[in-house]
């Protein structure tokens, strides 16, 4: 089932498949539900539940660019969250969806019965940063799908070696829109602007306060072998603040997993079982 909440005004589009232990899966910050597309033939028996946060995929694009942040999507989770009348979820989150269930762990732990981090920790590379704020906002010099997966299997082959161009040519039809010729980005340019005022008035809010939140829940974390989000240093803090947490590392993946991978898929189902 595809549909649409309103949170603070804005038409949020999600998507629920109706039956089974609910997994919950936020995207990273420029990415949507779609992202999600590799893990699901995998999880049939799951209710597997995705969320366009504002200003990507089919949601609404906020016109007050500030919105998009960690805290104001946070609660568009929980406005999802009770439309679909669910009192808890296990929650697998990529990237900027990673940071967004530390926040949901901070604010309503309550609502939480495990939470997967798919290559995210409370600190962020600033190798990943720059590369991020790089590309942020920027369509694609391709003006076709099939040239845009060419030009990401160039760009990432170091970092994901071997992927074939097929999957890069999914990712495309994932992360762009197809329009008159050309490519467009599936969200809002203004998230740059928003990465930049937030950054001059360190509205950041400190993750390592959220990441404690976590203490008490099941708790996983993939690490893309060649990630520069997510660093070795990082993750092993997160050990030692965290015992009980379980990591796998996904070899030849660098920033992020597709979560189809035998890795990603065990991790999850760990904490899944841990979770019900």
């Amino acid at each position: 089932m595809s549909d649409f909440i309103t949170s603070d005004g804005m038409r949020l589009h999600y998507t629920d498949s109706g039956a089974g232990q609910p997994l919950l899966c936020l995207a990273g910050l420029t990415r949507n539900g779609l992202d999600f597309s590799f893990l699901a033939p995998h999880v049939g028996d799951l209710r597997l539940i995705t969320l366009d946060s504002r200003g990507r995929g089919a949601s609404d694009y906020d016109p007050d660019f500030m919105n998009y942040n960690v805290l104001r999507e946070t609660r568009d989770v929980i406005e999802l969250l009770d439309h679909l009348g669910l009192d808890k979820v296990c929650v697998l989150g990529t990237s900027r969806g990673g940071l967004l269930a530390m926040a949901l762990a901070a604010s309503h732990p309550e609502r939480l019965t495990g939470v997967i981090l798919n290559d995210i920790g409370p600190v962020v590379g600033a190798q990943g940063i720059a590369r991020i704020m790089d590309y942020v906002g920027k369509p694609p010099k391709a003006k076709t799908l099939d040239a845009a997966a060419a030009d990401m299997q160039a760009a990432m082959e170091a970092e994901f070696p071997g992927v074939p161009l097929e999957v890069w040519r999914k990712q495309a039809e994932y992360q762009y829109r197809p329009t008159e010729g050309r490519l467009e980005l599936r969200y809002d340019p203004n998230l740059h602007k928003a990465l930049l005022e937030q950054a001059a008035t360190e509205a950041t809010p400190d993750m390592w306060m959220f990441f404690k939140a976590l203490r008490d829940l099941p708790l996983g974390v993939l690490r893309g072998a060649n990630s520069d989000i997510l660093s070795h240093e990082t993750l092993e803090e997160m050990r030692r603040r965290h015992p009980g947490l379980i990591a796998a590392e996904v070899p030849d993946r660098g920033h992020v997993p597709f979560l189809d991978e035998p890795q990603s898929l065990s991790l999850i189902r760990q904490i899944l079982d841990s979770a019900k």
